[in-house]
């Protein structure tokens, strides 16, 4: 044991574990049986304790322990004890040392492993199904001859499926498996079905959809992107009362027909007639004496692996309001979401209800559709029988607000939200109900973009992950929600689709060809494009930060060498890249509207600045997790990029907000011109009162660009612009999500043409894009003034650095870190700034208040004593605060003029 730690018979009654996690969601069933982290939250009431050491022991297959090791770190440990075997359940817990003795072992932690690929024997089956046909079923029956004490059902499908035991789902989750590079890999689920069965005869059975594997996507209208069959792969292992088991696969013995399902699609919707429902076919006792034979499947079963995050569930309902028209009645949710509607109706056997989606309406009241270009986003049903009945679509979701209803009297309509985004990390409320708004608003579009997979919309014929939207948002993402296993899982995705150049495509799975993407009829290759490519980096990067563990790095060290090393084969010999075509500051309001990518600042700019951007970025990964020589030549790189960057570029990138904001946060311009390029951005957002003019790659970096050199008012003065192009204006106009373009919805209330000089269909108009709601990560990090040190990410220590304004002058924020509850309460009263301040056990705050040479800082009723405070409750008051002005930007003084 080290000298450093106490002895293991001395107890430290003040200090206990409280939490004990892994890197996987919270009751996520077989998960890789490699690689587990621990990390752990405690909580103390003494001011002065922290961990000096921890043990953990565990049991499983074999039982065991460490022991005492010294260090301070409780995130992303890796768990000892070597891999869990094939389906191991394992136990560990925790306790830690502090200077004050050992606390007592913490809560149990289970974690339940995967099937080793030779223990999942399932065969994959399918039936009839024709591609945008009829669903099939499939079923089979199996005897348990005692009672079931504990039941494994793992399972995946070549296109989506639904799995029922006995009459009911096995689980909450929908579309499953969801979206991955199903050429590289195929996730398989486990799920906990003990309580669905019972002693004597049981039945299973599964419906599968086209969804991603099989169906229509991108707006080329392809489909069969992975392949021609949809399959089922499940196995059912049970444990019994008696002590032996049974296993049920799936096999020859199963049998299939179609179902109610008649055509089901992602973006067109699901056709259900319930005339074709065979009432019990999920049942023990059903007669499929009628029924066919299933056919195998040909996989490869290499493609098959353990899934590490959770799948697509129910994260909210809505009752929608009805409002009667004589063809039809209209329903609204009040809240634009990914998902669909659960109706009741009362109608006759035979009618035909038809339920229209859509985000927005036109002036005239009716449904605006032409921005969902060639997705039909509609469910159309079939009655079997007079009455009521309730309606739900499977296979599919719509982005969508109203709904049209025709065929039937509504008796109830609810919207159903979906997400793969389901457990909120991060809180905030202001004083500025707009600013609130907004907040909600970039949630819900994380919501309704997390579907499986971080699209780019929920509602037209695209709903791609594309890449730069993604690095955009990924800061912000992590702060909002728990997503560290969801961007591990889609990062998988992004090294499989990396091309043998290393360069990464645009979206993300991959189903766009060279030459899908125009301009102005000339095909453009989507690979390795600048600000979109880069979320190889950047991505990892911000996990990285703002979770505190080094895997999601780890993980993706390979790829990010390789889209780095791709960069630096194309440059030329003055190391800079060539001009090619780019995406560029895509969506630049001052652009053509039929030209998203003709932004006001250089492309090449862009590109060569996110290239030394990504050196950089995978010099500090690999200075973390891999090469220390790799790390010196990466970080040499990105600064010879960067110089010969400002030297080409320098001078025009002063004169746009997107190129002094990229400029300034990936450190292009050297530091003797930094004083120089803020004023500039600070002239730029005064001369325009505040107006954005940014694109989809400027935006998220233009605050802080702002705030870094100093200009704090003019800042605020862009946060809470109400006129377009503004975040707030959008709040104002009704919206209830973040827009693709700022003013989607025009002033007189009209709708922006959304016209583009592609063949993409010819309108790039959604009313649910994350990407410009990346700005809530810097109204966390300045407004209510809670950001992570890079140095020590995951919030081991916290910058604590309000930016207090005379437009909001109060705010409430936590973040639930890995350490523990993270929060700020403050608020400005009179000529005096009062905050509370909770900073979990293991994480350190260092401050940076709003102060000005009159103010007087009080901590916990004393004077401030240092710049840094441990875990507990603090009380913070500052007299005569700095406090922003957006409404009167600070005039330069004649030094800061003539110097421009």
């Amino acid at each position: 044991m080290s000298d450093t730690l106490p002895p293991l018979d001395s107890i430290d009654s003040t200090t206990s574990i409280t939490a004990l996690r892994s890197q996987y969601p919270d009751g996520l069933l077989g998960v890789p049986g490699g690689g587990l982290r621990l990390s752990w939250q405690a909580r103390s009431d003494d001011p002065a304790a922290r961990q000096l050491g921890f043990q953990v022991r565990w049991s499983g297959e074999e039982d065991g322990g460490t022991d005492p090791i010294a260090g301070s770190d409780a995130i992303g440990v890796p768990a000892p004890g070597g891999a869990l075997g094939s389906g191991e359940v394992r136990r560990y817990a925790v306790r830690i040392a502090t200077a004050n003795g050992w606390t007592e072992w913490g809560p149990v932690l289970e974690v339940e492993a995967a099937l080793a690929p030779e223990d999942f024997t399932a065969a994959a089956i399918g039936g009839e199904s024709p591609l945008a046909g009829r669903s099939p079923l499939l079923r089979t029956t199996f005897d348990l001859p005692a009672a079931p004490v504990r039941a494994r059902l793992r399972a995946t499908s070549l296109g989506v499926s639904e799995l029922r035991l006995n009459g009911a789902k096995v689980s909450d989750e929908h579309l499953s498996p969801g979206w991955t590079a199903y050429q590289g890999r195929i996730v398989v689920a486990t799920w906990d079905v003990t309580d669905l069965l019972s002693e004597g005869r049981n039945a299973i059975g599964g419906s599968l959809g086209d969804g991603w594997y099989r169906g229509r996507l991108g707006w080329m209208d392809r489909d069969r992107h992975y392949g021609d069959d949809l399959a089922l792969i499940a196995q059912l292992d049970v444990e019994l009362a008696d002590g032996s088991t049974v296993r049920v696969t799936t096999g020859p013995d199963w049998r299939t027909a179609g179902g109610p399902v008649t055509a089901s699609s992602i973006y067109d919707g699901t056709d259900i007639d319930l005339r074709l429902v065979e009432s019990g076919w999920d049942t023990a006792d059903f007669d499929d004496g009628s029924w066919q034979p299933v056919r195998e499947i040909e996989v490869d079963r290499g493609l098959l692996e353990p899934r590490i995050t959770g799948g697509v569930r129910t994260v909210a309902e809505f009752e929608m309001s009805q409002e009667q028209h004589d063809d039809r009645v209209q329903l609204d949710a009040g809240q634009n979401i990914a998902g669909w509607v659960r109706l009741v109706v009362e109608g006759t056997a035979g009618d035909t209800v038809t339920v229209r989606h859509a985000e927005v309406l036109e002036p005239d009241g009716t449904l605006h559709t032409r921005s969902l270009r060639g997705a039909r986003a509609s469910d159309v049903y079939i009655l079997a029988e007079d009455g009521r009945t309730t309606l739900e679509p499977p296979f599919t979701f719509h982005g969508f607000r109203y709904a049209d209803v025709t065929g039937a009297r509504v008796v109830t309509a609810t919207a159903v939200a979906i997400s793969s985004a389901d457990v909120p990390r991060g809180s905030f409320e202001s004083s500025h109900a707009a600013l609130n708004r907004l907040h909600e608003n970039v949630a819900w579009s994380q919501r309704d973009n997390f579907v499986s997979v971080p699209t780019d919309c929920p509602q037209r014929d695209e709903r791609l992950g594309w890449t730069g939207d993604a690095q955009a948002f990924a800061p912000t993402a992590n702060t909002l929600f728990d997503v560290e296993a969801f961007w591990m899982s889609w990062l998988r995705d992004l090294e499989l689709d990396q091309d043998e150049t290393g360069s990464v495509a645009a979206v993300v799975p991959n189903i766009v060809h060279d030459g899908d993407f125009q301009d102005h009829g000339r095909g453009i290759s989507i690979m390795g494009k600048a600000g979109w490519a880069d979320a190889a980096t950047m991505v990892p990067w911000a996990t990285y930060l703002t979770v505190g563990s080094t895997e999601v790095l780890e993980r993706q060290l390979g790829s990010m060498r390789r889209w780095v090393d791709s960069l630096t084969a194309r440059a030329t010999d003055g190391g800079l890249l060539p001009t090619v075509f780019q995406f560029g500051d895509w969506l630049d309001p001052d652009a053509p509207g039929d030209e998203p990518w003709a932004a006001k600042v250089s492309s090449d700019f862009v590109a060569n600045a996110f290239y030394a951007h990504s050196a950089r970025l995978l010099s500090r990964t690999e200075s973390l997790v891999g090469d220390p020589d790799r790390a010196e030549r990466y970080g040499s790189l990105a600064s010879q990029v960067a110089a010969a960057t400002w030297e080409r570029w320098g001078e025009h990138a002063v004169t746009t907000q997107s190129g002094c904001a990229i400029a300034l946060e990936f450190r292009i311009a050297p530091d003797a011109e930094r004083e120089r390029v803020g004023a500039a951005l600070a002239d730029l957002v005064r001369s325009e009162d505040g107006r954005i003019s940014t694109g989809f790659l400027g935006t998220p970096l233009v605050l802080d660009a702002l705030v870094d050199t100093g200009h704090v008012d003019e800042a605020y003065r862009m946060l809470l612009r109400r006129e377009a192009p503004s975040w707030l204006y959008q709040v104002d106009m009704g919206a209830t999500t973040i827009w693709e373009r700022w003013d989607a919805l025009r002033p007189d209330g009209s709708i922006h043409p959304g016209d583009m000089a592609t063949d993409e269909g010819g309108q790039m108009l959604s009313f649910n894009h994350y990407a410009y709601g990346a700005v809530i990560d810097w109204v966390y990090r300045v407004v209510a003034g809670l950001a992570p040190v890079p140095e020590h990410p995951g919030y081991r220590v916290v910058r604590v650095a309000p930016r207090p304004s005379a437009a909001v002058d109060s705010v409430r924020a936590s973040i639930e870190t890995r350490l523990g509850r993270l929060a700020i309460d403050w608020r400005l009263d009179g000529d005096r700034f009062e905050a509370r301040l909770t900073i979990p056990v293991g994480s350190t705050a260092l401050l940076d208040l709003p102060t000005t040479p009159e103010s007087t800082v009080t901590v916990n009723g004393a004077a401030l004593d240092g710049l840094e405070l441990g875990h507990g409750e603090h009380t913070i008051t500052v007299t005569a605060p700095a406090v922003a002005d957006p409404l009167t930007p600070s005039t330069p003084s004649d030094e800061e003029a003539l110097s421009r």
